[in-house]
């Protein structure tokens, strides 16, 4: 009997941790950066995105969690990634299984040197790069969520003009394949952009997170 309950529970939770997913690993030019690694403690992960806990979605478009996914506090060890303007960063995943749905690319300037230190519900975010639905229909057509289940990677390139500093560059899935029940996927990764841009957007371009939908 208590062979197969832990069996049982095992089972559940392997299950439980297939589904779904969340970037685990980063890369600019041939470097490749560590993820984050939900599921295991927090001590001794040395990484340049923000921490995460879990693969599950958030339900509420304005839980706390909307910004990076947890309390939006760095992690321990936080590390940042420098990119150059103009330059493109692959978030990867080890796994992803939704195929209807947005993929959407967010940054946030923290000020300063670092955004270490700097909470992401504070900051005021930017859309950098989205695709949704390529052809079709909602639940029958091609979404960019298909080609992230057939490539389990994300490439975002740091505008050309944007000025340099601390940054947070922010990856969402919003999967929407059970119907009114949308499903937001957000991780964040610190950033360091270098370059001579002198662009930012104006604030009709900047929104919270949480905040920006209700």
């Amino acid at each position: 009997m208590i062979k197969a309950l832990a069996l049982a529970t095992a089972t559940g939770f392997y299950a439980f941790v297939s589904a779904h997913g969340g970037v685990t690993s980063m890369s600019v030019g041939s470097t490749t950066y560590t993820g984050w690694s939900p599921y295991i403690p927090a001590a001794g992960q040395v990484s340049a995105e923000r921490p995460y806990s879990s693969y599950d979605p958030i339900l509420d478009p304005v839980a706390a969690s909307m910004s990076c996914n947890d309390d939006g506090n760095s992690g321990p060890s936080q590390q940042d990634i420098t990119i150059a303007a103009g330059d493109t960063i692959v978030a990867y995943w080890a796994q992803w299984t939704h195929a209807q749905g947005p993929v959407t690319v967010y940054m946030a300037a923290c000020g300063g040197t670092t955004c270490t230190g700097v909470n992401s519900d504070t900051l005021s975010w930017f859309k950098i790069s989205e695709m949704g639905l390529i052809s079709g229909t909602v639940y029958n057509g091609s979404w960019a969520n298909g080609i992230l289940m057939a490539d389990l990677k994300w490439p975002a390139t740091i505008p050309s003009n944007l000025k340099p500093g601390p940054y947070l560059i922010r990856f969402e899935t919003l999967a929407l394949h059970q119907a009114n029940t949308p499903q937001f996927y957000p991780e964040c990764v610190q950033l360091i952009v270098t370059g001579s841009g002198t662009a930012f957007p104006t604030a009709d371009y900047l929104k919270p997170i949480p905040g920006a939908w209700t």
